[in-house]
């Protein structure tokens, strides 16, 4: 085999190993449910606070772009509403169905509470953990997101 065939070759093993890649780490395949829920989704976000709209693009971009933002002074009352516990509450609320979504949750905790469809108030992430959606910094250890049941209890939903 000369010199220029053997180039070729590997030149086309590595454009079909990375369209390969592309197509299987695209959105719609990831983030399927999220990507094409057609009913309403909310993110209520504070007005002080940076993170909640980087959260809302990474939603966006990544979920789901048919959502609507709501900016608020004060969003206790958003939380309140959903029986989010105070130990879990956050800077952003995202409303899926009846669903609530506290804090920077990765879409792959959202993917599993559509696909599952649990009967829980919603789930939460603790704080703000770096690294996760939204939030800068480098991811360190497992984020835990908790499903929170309709008397504000809760238990680990999933480790990401």
């Amino acid at each position: 085999m000369t010199k220029k065939k053997y180039i070729w070759i590997i030149g086309i093993i590595l454009i079909a190993g990375l369209l390969f890649f592309a197509i299987s780490n695209s959105k719609v395949n990831k983030y399927a449910l999220v990507n094409n829920f057609k009913e309403d989704i909310t993110i209520y976000t504070s007005e002080s606070c940076g993170c909640c709209s980087t959260y809302a693009n990474y939603f966006k971009n990544k979920g789901n772009p048919n959502m609507d933002i709501v900016v608020q002074e004060n969003s206790d009352s958003i939380k309140e509403k959903y029986g989010v516990p105070l130990n879990l509450k956050s800077c952003h609320t995202t409303i899926i169905k009846d669903y609530f979504i506290e804090g920077h949750v990765p879409l792959e905790a959202i993917e599993k509470l559509l696909k599952e469809k649990p009967d829980i108030a919603g789930i939460a992430i603790s704080g703000m953990p770096e690294g996760s959606p939204g939030m800068p910094g480098t991811k360190k250890g497992d984020f835990v997101i908790y499903a929170v049941d309709y008397n504000g209890g809760y238990e680990e939903f999933i480790r990401i």
